[in-house]
């Protein structure tokens, strides 16, 4: 059995020292008058001065008179505390001699040896933990995807708003329209990426008195607000919308995002956190299906429970089911002989107590219920039936049909369109599809896959109301069009307005070098007609020949066609 033998004063006093030195905590003694006597490896290296240099230096290394007001009141706090309690703990920010700031717990303790003072100090960095905790703190208060402030920060800052404000509080929620077609058609990573960009080109706009600019989630966004008037904000909203005018280019595609907008505030809507957003919530709504693309402030007639869009909802569900849609047909005439050419199928709603309902009615609410595959479907059937009614009567004619993104992004929507033509005895190249430029400004990869497909299976494709878009020249190029149609906003001023007539003429030459078909819309006088013949324009369609029409007194419009008729094809 071995001795034990106790450790010395000389040898514990040496472990001790060197234990000092080890640590990876920084230690330092001061005297009575808080001046540096020693200081470990750890402290040299953490403040980056050597223990020679320090020796006899105040805490601060420098004199009071050189050091910052808040630094001479924190080494005031620092020895107010040590004389009266003999301890001292705090976490400051530590300013070392290479200029990095460190994040540092620190504490003090009063210790006397034979009868004289000593303060031993220990330092701790704690950067990475304050990080950590910084971190943290960001991500439960701002969105990953934008680094904004979140939904929790924003009720916060407005509830605090709005009880210290003494103007006007504006609550604005902006949503981007048709935000889950665009993932669905580009991706999350991309919509993500445009999502980006609308942020940063937001935060450019350097918007006058905004207070607190929010991503709440997705698509949706708060903005607040503090006005001496609130109308003073639609600059700023003006701002927002004219911003989206411009394209947003992903991929070196240009895509263009329209938002709408719903405005509440504080007081004339309420002085409650809870009901400006609920009110803020329904102007948006409203925003929303009416078409987008709009700013609306709240009024007190939205806050009445819809409950004929509901009925308008599930009377749409049975037209549906009971097929009281109906195609109407508006003829397409050769202008310089007035011969019919073909038909653009129009559709009519034939309720049940109301009469002939007008697309105006309902169009808005198939849309808004995700509809329109099934309508598109019901007014297809029914073409193709009319062109097998017309094929056995020795009129061969073609008939357009309208689609839009919805109906392309359907994943049925080529198959089903194909097996018309098994299941009909028509041609493909009967069938032609209209899609309009609002259509294409998604640009999303799928849309310009089905409409390659639908043209390799022989259906003619056109490009309805061309020139009223953003990009109308770039879809020219990028999608296989057999013919465009000029909208009637180019038609109406035609005779009188020298500008108008120039870009039609310019509309038709460009039909001629891309090898196309034009047809002029909304043709409603002679002179129109006659001005467009002299300009080269072979076909037409407006009230000049014909409002659309149901299907049997298109026939006889047919059957008293004394020429024989022709395509565009």
């Amino acid at each position: 059995m071995t001795t034990f033998v106790p450790i010395s004063p000389s040898i514990k006093q040496q472990l001790l020292l060197e234990l000092c030195e080890r640590l990876e905590d920084a230690v330092f003694i001061l005297d009575a008058n808080l001046r540096y006597m020693s200081v470990n490896a750890a402290y040299e290296a953490m403040i980056g001065f050597e223990e020679p240099f320090m020796i006899g230096r105040p805490l601060g290394i420098y004199a009071a008179e050189f050091l910052s007001e808040k630094e001479r009141s924190i080494l005031q706090d620092i020895s107010n505390r040590l004389d009266d309690d003999g301890f001292y703990e705090n976490n400051f920010s530590l300013l070392n001699r290479y200029g990095r700031t460190l994040n540092c717990h620190i504490s003090y303790r009063r210790i006397y040896v034979d009868e004289t003072v000593y303060y031993v100090g220990m330092v701790r960095d704690i950067s990475s933990v304050v990080e950590d905790q910084q971190q943290v703190a960001h991500l439960l208060n701002h969105n990953q995807l934008t680094g904004l402030p979140n939904r929790k920060v924003f009720l916060s800052q407005t509830n605090d708003v709005l009880m210290d404000s003494f103007q006007e509080v504006v609550i604005i929620r902006v949503n981007i329209d048709r935000y889950r077609i665009l993932i669905n058609n580009l991706g999350q990573d991309n919509v993500d990426a445009l999502i980006k960009e609308f942020v940063a080109r937001i935060n450019g706009l350097e918007l006058n008195q905004l207070l607190c600019f929010s991503h709440l989630g997705g698509d949706d966004f708060g903005l607040l607000f503090e006005f001496t008037d609130a109308h003073m904000v639609r600059h700023e909203l003006d701002s927002l919308m004219h911003m989206c005018e411009r394209p947003f280019v992903l991929n070196s595609t240009s895509i263009y995002l329209q938002i709408s907008v719903g405005v509440s505030y504080y007081p004339k809507d309420g002085n409650q956190l809870s009901s400006l957003l609920n009110k803020a919530e329904k102007a948006l709504q409203y925003a929303k299906e009416h078409g987008g693309d709009d700013v609306w402030w709240y009024n007190d007639e939205l806050n009445c429970p819809s409950i004929d869009s509901m009925q308008l909802e599930t009377e749409l569900r049975e037209a549906i089911v009971a097929k009281q849609f109906i195609a109407y047909y508006q003829p397409k005439v050769a202008l310089d002989t007035g011969v019919i050419t073909g038909f653009e199928a129009l559709v009519r709603w034939q309720h049940p107590t109301r009469g002939l309902l007008q697309p105006k009615d309902f169009i808005e609410a198939i849309i808004k219920h995700k509809l329109s595959f099934d309508l598109f479907r019901q007014m297809a059937f029914q073409i193709a039936e009319q062109l097998c009614t017309w094929e056995s009567m020795n009129f061969t004619q073609h008939v357009c049909i309208n689609a839009d993104a919805a109906e392309f992004s359907h994943p049925e929507f080529f198959d089903f369109v194909s097996n018309l033509f098994t299941q009909y005895s028509i041609q493909p190249h009967q069938l032609h599809i209209e899609v309009t430029e609002s259509s294409l400004m998604l640009r999303h990869a799928s849309v310009k896959q089905q409409l390659i497909a639908l043209k390799a299976l022989g259906v003619c494709l056109a490009l309805d109301d061309f020139g009223t878009g953003y990009a109308s020249l770039s879809y020219l190029q990028e999608y296989p069009f057999d013919f465009i149609k000029i909208d009637k906003s180019f038609i109406d001023k035609i005779v009188d307005n020298r500008t108008q007539s120039a870009i039609v003429k310019a509309i038709l030459d460009l039909a001629i070098a891309l090898d196309m078909s034009a047809i002029a819309e909304g043709i409603e006088t002679e002179q129109q007609r006659d001005l467009l013949l002299q300009m080269g324009c072979k076909y037409g369609q407006g009230y000049w020949f014909g409002r659309p029409i149901c299907a049997d007194i298109a026939t006889k419009m047919l059957r008293h066609s004394s020429l024989p008729n022709t395509d565009l094809n």
